[in-house]
């Protein structure tokens, strides 16, 4: 869906907003969201939460101004609910029920007919948005599934019904801050069904690769500033990497016309210094009337000013276009690491389990997606697997396991990230970790800091390295939905470092472009304690 001469739904202009201590999350932000769906990304910290808060209204700026086409309806990242809360108080239809219910018992009142408004059939639209969505708490008919309440429902269906409830309101402009977070398989590929045919402009605030992929156009927020880009996420980094190939060309090509006109710079210097000497030896000499070699000495002086200012400004411009070159290239660094001690030979042995009467195996160098519904036991399993031989369905497992769980909470937040790594790595010196841990991204002053003040995805990468860079590397890595809350770029990151791990991998995720990813070959789906191949 494309509306290239349709006018702006959102505008931001000079929008800029200061948290209560001063720290500034936004500065003289302007930028335009066009008509259609509208993927939002950009780094943790970039600002993303805040921008769709402050569009939704949610947030007053502190200067600047937001214009949008029409009422904002908006979807936080955390659902605030209340006890005794129905599913019509989530909808957000329960003062319009209680209109209708008043006037169909008679009560004349002009205030009533106002809420209600053209909503007459509004319980009849609510049910069918939530059998759409497939919830239906504790087996409720009809309308008797709105007085059900909210505390019936799972963490996605809350998701789903706040969601529906957006869809009832049918606001021109509806604003979505990271919905697929926490959501199970079926739940994502309803929101994604749903997404695809929203009615109105919809702006997405997410790091789910598959949703935005249902996207008319990527807006990318990075040094405060928005570039939006035609197209969904995957033509995105399509565009985004054949952009770049192309500014390292230039680069390359900038920083040789530098070189160049440096060494011509030097030669020209050499030339003038030899005709120098030349005038000196003929004036010593006296072999031209003195007159003469004055003149000779000025027309020299003249040439060396015009050959020094001619190359100087060669020189500059030289600077100038590479430094353009080098703005257009950009400074996402990737983790590059190499994890030979992780290898585990083709069809050895790495973890055997038993479920269901039977035994599965899992051999090097495997890649098995845990997959099922929220609830399911795959944390269960995880936990089982990484706590060794005899705890739950384990049967064997080899000693050498790496387990990077949802909360990131291996590390030690009192202790610096050095000493994080040095736990795990005591043979390794100083010098060695710092060195691993800058494949890592992490250097300087980072090293030195302490864990509890990492930001979310260098917490993520120095608990990933604190796994890999141990003294005894994994044979079996377990990951627990790594990708929850994870940025774009720390996703990438993750990508890069497993594709360079060679040892057994076990993975929890929803995230189906992550698995294709990294390769899975199996997947085990896991219902309540039984494990079987999908």
């Amino acid at each position: 869906m494309s509306h290239p001469s349709a006018p702006n739904a959102v505008t931001c202009i000079d929008l800029t907003f200061e948290w209560p201590d001063g720290s500034p999350a936004l500065t003289r932000l302007n930028c335009a969201f066009p008509p259609g769906r509208t993927g939002l990304i950009g780094r943790n910290g970039a600002g993303k939460s805040t921008l769709v808060r402050l569009v939704a209204g949610q947030l007053a700026p502190t200067s600047g101004r937001v214009n949008a086409s029409g009422a904002v309806a908006f979807l936080p990242q955390t659902i605030a609910l209340e006890a005794g809360q129905t599913v019509s108080d989530l909808l957000g239809i329960a003062v319009k029920r209680d209109a209708l219910r008043r006037i169909e018992s008679g009560v004349v009142d002009e205030a009533f007919f106002a809420v209600l408004g053209d909503d007459w059939d509004i319980e009849e639209r609510a049910v069918a948005a939530l059998s759409k969505f497939g919830i239906n708490p504790q087996g409720a008919q009809g309308a008797a599934v709105l007085d059900r309440a909210v505390g019936t429902l799972s963490g996605g269906e809350t998701v789903l019904t706040a969601i529906a409830g957006l869809m009832l309101r049918r606001a021109p402009v509806t604003v979505l801050d990271e919905p697929t977070n926490n959501l199970d398989r079926r739940a994502r590929t309803l929101l994604y069904d749903a997404v695809a045919n929203w009615p109105g402009v919809l702006i997405v605030a997410s790091h789910d690769r598959e949703l935005l992929d249902h996207m008319d156009q990527i807006a990318e927020l990075r040094n405060n500033e928005i570039r939006v880009w035609g197209g969904n996420y995957s033509e995105y980094i399509e565009q985004r990497d054949a952009e770049q190939q192309a500014a390292e060309r230039m680069r390359r090509v900038a920083e040789g016309k530098l070189a160049q006109e440096e060494q011509q710079l030097v030669q020209a210097r050499i030339k003038l210094d030899r005709r120098v000497r030349y005038g000196k030896k003929m004036y010593a000499n006296k072999r031209e009337p003195k007159i003469v070699m004055g003149q000779r000495k000025r027309a020299a002086q003249e040439s060396a000013g015009k050959h020094r200012i001619m190359h100087e400004g060669k020189i500059q411009a030289a600077k100038e276009k590479l430094n353009a070159a080098e703005s257009a290239v950009r400074d996402d660094d990737l983790v590059r690491i190499s994890l030979p001690a992780t290898h585990v030979p083709q069809g050895q042995d790495v973890l055997t389990l038993f479920s269901g009467g039977r035994r599965l195996y899992v051999r090097g160098p495997e890649r098995i997606a845990l997959v099922g519904a929220n609830g399911s036991g795959k944390t269960t399993l995880l936990e089982a697997i990484a706590g060794g031989a005899g705890c739950g369905p384990v049967e064997w497992v080899i000693p050498q396991i790496g387990y990077l769980p949802q909360r990131l909470d291996i590390l030690d937040d009192a202790s610096s990230v050095m000493d994080n790594i040095r736990a795990s790595a005591s043979s390794a010196t100083e010098q060695e970790v710092r060195a691993k841990l800058a494949r890592f991204l992490i250097t300087g002053h980072g090293v030195s800091q302490s864990a509890g003040t990492l930001s979310g995805g260098e917490r993520f990468r120095v608990a990933l390295a604190r796994i890999l860079l141990a003294d005894e590397a994994p044979k079996l890595l377990l990951l627990d939905e790594p990708t929850n809350n994870l940025d774009l770029d720390s996703v990438e990151q993750l990508t890069r470092a497993l594709s360079n791990y060679q040892g057994a991998l076990l993975v929890a995720s929803h995230d189906e472009t992550l698995l294709g990813d990294i390769g899975v070959t199996r997947r085990w789906i896991v219902n309540r304690g039984t494990i079987a191949e999908e």
